[in-house]
């Protein structure tokens, strides 16, 4: 990779979605994934799972999810800045996004044009102690790309991902700290914006009262209880109210030594050590334990 970028991300920060019914999306955020509202009306909201001031944010507008990305960076933004013109790549400061992040680098991501949000920190949410019930924070984000090379190019080579998993040659797993992978990319040529959205559940007991209490509402499964291949996690998926697809997962790989270059040890490994590879396509890659739902490949 040559050098080292000055743009190290060290986490995702937050996403945003637009909504014809602002509320309507709040209440499944609030009521049934109990996020915390931190600030909202007619027009908009933000909402948290912690201590960060926001990791999901709604804007009124046609139906569309992946609208921006955040990332958390470790440099100060002035050095962000001036790495990615060295690159070829415009940015822009912004002290108007909104609330809880005063100090925004925004830059386009290649191929997609969505605007990715670069910080170094946000304000606090004022959120106390976490309930049983709630996600432990935002996981990752799976998005479409009409190519993979520029793209895997660009959160490697500018932002300081590292390479974790892919699948055949169209589904690519980044990381941008010890977790297995922030932000995920399938090829395509027909398909936009968001493949899904991931929150982290502490353990699998916890996903099990989440998932009872997501009937309980209405939110049936469309696919899990399972484990993925790359990543390892177990996940189930649900559909939010505007159809977008929604991951609840844990148990999700960690690489703690990048030296070492393989994920801790996990009883349910395919090798010891594993590290990161390429699997071939097909439903014991997608799901260990069994069914393939064929939209989590279509592309």
């Amino acid at each position: 990779m040559g050098e080292q970028p000055a743009v190290r991300v060290s986490k995702l920060g937050y996403v945003g979605f637009r909504t014809p019914d602002v509320a309507r999306l709040v209440e499944y955020y609030t009521r049934v994934l109990d996020f915390v509202l931190v600030d909202g009306d007619d027009d908009g909201a933000h909402l948290t799972t912690g201590a960060d001031h926001h990791c999901v944010v709604i804007e009124r507008g046609e139906a569309a999810a992946r609208q921006v990305v955040s990332y958390e960076i470790r440099e100060d933004l002035d050095l962000a800045a001036k790495r990615l013109a060295d690159a070829g790549h415009r940015s822009e400061r912004r002290s108007d996004i909104g609330p809880g992040t005063p100090d925004v680098l925004v830059v386009e991501e290649p191929g997609t044009d969505v605007p990715l949000h670069l910080i170094t920190a946000q304000d606090p949410s004022g959120v106390g102690t976490p309930t049983p019930l709630r996600p432990t924070k935002l996981g990752h984000v799976a998005g479409f790309a009409p190519e993979l090379a520029p793209m895997q190019a660009f959160y490697q080579e500018l932002l300081g991902f590292r390479w974790s998993d892919t699948i055949g040659d169209f589904f690519v797993f980044l990381r941008c700290n010890a977790e297995h992978h922030a932000a995920n990319f399938m090829a395509s040529t027909s398909l936009r914006g968001m493949h899904h959205i991931a929150y982290e559940m502490r353990d699998p007991n916890h996903l099990i009262a989440m998932v009872d209490h997501l009937a309980k509402n209405g939110h049936r499964l469309h696919w899990g209880p399972g484990r993925h291949g790359p990543g390892h996690n177990l996940f189930t998926y649900h559909r939010d109210p505007d159809g977008n697809t929604i991951e609840l997962f844990t148990q999700i790989d960690v690489m703690h030594d990048e030296g070492r270059g393989c994920w801790e040890p996990r009883p349910w490994h395919e090798e010891y050590p594993m590290g990161p590879r390429t699997w071939q396509p097909g439903p014991e890659t997608v799901n260990i334990w069994g069914p393939l739902d064929q939209s989590a490949l279509r592309r």
